[in-house]
């Protein structure tokens, strides 16, 4: 299930305190993975969070700051101006329906204005929570056995391919066993787009992904997520 089909008598009775928010993204993954692949990471991720933790579970928000990925067919972006005030709806509302905490599960690398909401929505007391963290995906992927670095595997690659031939394999295509790019290097990103680094729309290996890493990592976030509500709710 991708997105929550709870009724409101069922928050009601769960009376949480937490909100999880998946934000994705719909913008290219080469031919082999589907343009909602972050959004599916993201509530993947979220889901696993909200069910371990009786958290109450957003619908995602689908389209997000994917300009790196402009020229790509399919891809749709957002700004980072609209991004920014969907989240400040949505924590405002929550705040109006007794909810304090917010949890961001982004699915997206690109999405850095989601540090800055979480920095600045905390300055006065803990309320707005960034995850995973770059060091909850660099134990998930060592507790994973996964082949590759953060840097290398930065799109479509071995991480998100995993997660998917876990939790969803009809969506991956075949074709993800050919669709190795290698490109550790991308120093103008913010001035080039992705699409001067790889011609079609991967860095990473896809290869070397399998089912049994995608929910190997799952399981690692859920528990280094223990960590991050402890220090956000006290």
């Amino acid at each position: 299930m991708l997105i929550t089909v709870a009724t409101s008598t069922d928050e009601a009775k769960r009376g949480a305190m937490i909100a999880m928010l998946p934000v994705g993204s719909f913008e290219q993954h080469g031919d082999h993975l589907p343009l909602a692949t972050d959004t599916i990471v993201a509530c993947v991720i979220a889901n696993q969070l909200a069910t371990t933790y009786n958290a109450f579970l957003l619908p995602p928000v689908t389209m997000s700051c994917s300009h790196e990925h402009a020229g790509f067919e399919g891809t749709v972006s957002i700004s980072s101006r609209t991004l920014i005030a969907i989240i400040d709806d949505v924590q405002s509302s929550l705040a109006r329906s007794g909810i304090k905490y917010l949890v961001l599960v982004n699915g997206h690398g690109g999405n850095y204005v989601l540090s800055n909401i979480a920095q600045e929505a905390n300055v006065t007391e803990r309320r707005v929570a960034l995850f995973p963290g770059r060091e909850d995906f660099r134990i998930a992927r060592e507790r994973a056995e996964m082949e590759t670095t953060i840097s290398e595997d930065m799109h479509g690659g071995e991480w998100e391919t995993s997660i998917l031939l876990y939790s969803h394999p009809h969506l991956v295509r075949s074709s993800y066993s050919q669709n190795d790019h290698d490109a550790p290097r991308r120093p103008h990103l913010l001035i080039t787009g992705i699409r001067a680094y790889a011609t079609r729309g991967i860095v990473g290996r896809p290869s070397v992904a399998s089912a049994a890493k995608g929910r190997a990592a799952l399981d690692s976030l859920t528990s280094s997520f223990l960590d991050v509500l402890k220090i956000l709710i006290g």
